[in-house]
């Protein structure tokens, strides 16, 4: 089963497991206006549907996950449709960011530019050997405006972030795993398989957790311990007296598993 939102975003459902294609193949996903906009408005619907538990970040492109912002097009703007397109282009990597559930982004070839931002906006990222990351926004006289300012150094730390904008270089996959800009490198071609194999395996766990489980490590991030441990605490009683702990317990102590009621 699958849903398009414009002409460029799929979405394919695998179970509880919901993808996101990136499907403008012929530009390498070069994220246009018409696109920001389809990726915002298929996260703004992944976000309330209870029945995806895990989302999978993906591309139909077969040399790049994602190459950043379409230049062709932004070359043509005025200052005042530069302007304009602003909050679109936010709405998609804030939608991707902002979902509530685990997102993994699966990466191969180029993922530069905003099409890196888009795979920091997820959770985990999946590549595969081919993968190239970067953030090179400063060669062409603007900087990272998709979120990389302060995903990156969440990741990997101030100082490599600032190596990695100023320097605007691109990383290949082997190095960018031992940097921690990614989390898991496969054999070519094996990106997405790997991702879909492990959402499915996240996506057997309880998605009334998962959300919550996200909450706090989102909100609680960057807070001092004792503020942390709040953000924990809430999110704790969130799920404490929920119809998927009751079921965990049960089916836990019954030696079955869970049908979670996500609720």
């Amino acid at each position: 089963m699958s849903e398009r939102f414009g002409e460029f975003v799929e979405v394919r459902r695998h179970g509880f497991v919901a993808e996101l294609v990136l499907d403008r193949p012929k530009a390498m996903n070069a994220v246009s206006s018409a696109m920001a906009v389809s990726v915002g408005e298929a996260c703004a619907s992944l976000a309330l549907d209870a029945g995806a538990r895990v989302v999978v970040v993906s591309s139909s492109a077969s040399r790049a996950f994602c190459v950043g912002a379409d230049l062709k097009e932004r070359n043509s703007f005025s200052d005042a449709e530069l302007l304009r397109q602003r909050p679109v282009t936010r709405g998609a990597y804030g939608g991707v960011l902002e979902l509530p559930m685990p997102v993994i982004a699966a990466v191969h070839g180029f993922a530069l530019g905003g099409g890196f931002e888009l795979a920091l906006a997820c959770d985990l990222i999946v590549a595969d050997e081919t993968a190239v990351v970067g953030l090179p926004e400063v060669s062409v006289g603007v900087i990272p405006g998709g979120g990389g300012t302060q995903l990156l150094p969440r990741r990997v730390g101030a100082a490599r972030a600032a190596e990695l904008i100023f320097s605007a270089r691109r990383v290949e996959a082997r190095e960018a795993l031992e940097m921690g800009l990614v989390d898991q490198v496969v054999g070519v071609g094996g990106d997405r398989e790997a991702a879909l194999e492990l959402a499915g395996r996240i996506a057997a766990n309880s998605p009334v957790g998962l959300r919550a489980a996200k909450r706090a490590l989102r909100v609680g991030y960057g807070l001092d311990l004792r503020a942390g441990l709040e953000v924990e605490d809430a999110a704790w009683r969130s799920v404490a007296f929920s119809g998927d702990r009751a079921e965990g317990v049960a089916a836990f102590n019954e030696k079955r598993a869970p049908q979670w009621p996500g609720e």
